[in-house]
């Protein structure tokens, strides 16, 4: 799941929301900083009720993760996502087409989603206005493996570039896409890769109800060892 799909139930608790992000703002900020859920059981109780929103919303990420990358419509998709696209770019022998066929999926559920509710994403981020990237801040510092110093500055940068908003659009999606295979230094998508993808909007609508099947149920917060 992305970012959309992960926190569009949670826009009345701002904290709880940007903790269903934060596993994928670290992605960005430093892959190197993990904020897993074994930690964030430690902090669920905290006093700051914010801090401990933030980490109940990692627990949440991580629990939707688990259950939305075993269901039969994800496995079903991002694997004929990766032959589409394997035998219609450029030969490639590295990771450049699973990598797409897993993140497309998540991608366009969250287009989908934000088509369908196109008020729902302005609510998102109204919420995500609210949040202070500060705070978010210390409350990963608290539960990840390492700490980071730049993820409050992402979080502000989140907040102004809105670039959800692109992936309904398929020259902005393939820039924003761009940005990503950069980030993970794999090779950029040419430009008919857009032809692609109107196939695969559709695939994605019509398994939307499988994909999101078990949405909604809160993680088990079990004792931290």
């Amino acid at each position: 799941m992305n970012y959309f799909a992960h926190g569009r139930l949670y826009i009345a608790s701002p904290y709880y929301l940007a903790g269903t992000a934060v596993p994928d703002w670290l992605n960005v900020v430093n892959r190197k900083v993990r904020a897993r859920a074994k930690g964030a059981r430690l902090v669920v109780g905290h006093e700051d009720h914010q801090i401990a929103e933030v980490a109940s919303g990692i627990l949440q990420h991580h629990h939707d993760d688990d259950w939305f990358h075993r269901t039969d419509a994800f496995t079903e998709l991002s694997w004929d996502f990766t032959v589409l696209i394997r035998d219609n770019l450029p030969v490639d022998d590295g990771l450049r087409p699973s990598f797409l066929g897993h993140i497309m999926v998540e991608l366009l559920l969250d287009s989908v989603l934000m088509e369908d509710k196109p008020q729902l994403l302005d609510d998102y981020y109204q919420a995500v206005s609210q949040i202070d990237g500060l705070v978010v801040q210390q409350a990963v510092n608290l539960i990840a493996t390492k700490s980071t110093d730049q993820l409050a500055y992402f979080i502000g940068r989140f907040k102004e570039v809105q670039f959800l908003k692109d992936y309904p659009d398929d020259e902005k999606l393939l820039h924003r896409l761009n940005q990503v295979m950069q980030r993970v230094k794999l090779p950029a998508l040419p430009n008919s890769f857009t032809s692609l993808l109107p196939e695969m909007r559709t695939r994605v609508r019509t398994r939307q109800e499988e994909l999101l099947a078990h949405e909604g149920q809160s993680p088990e917060v079990e004792p931290a060892d």
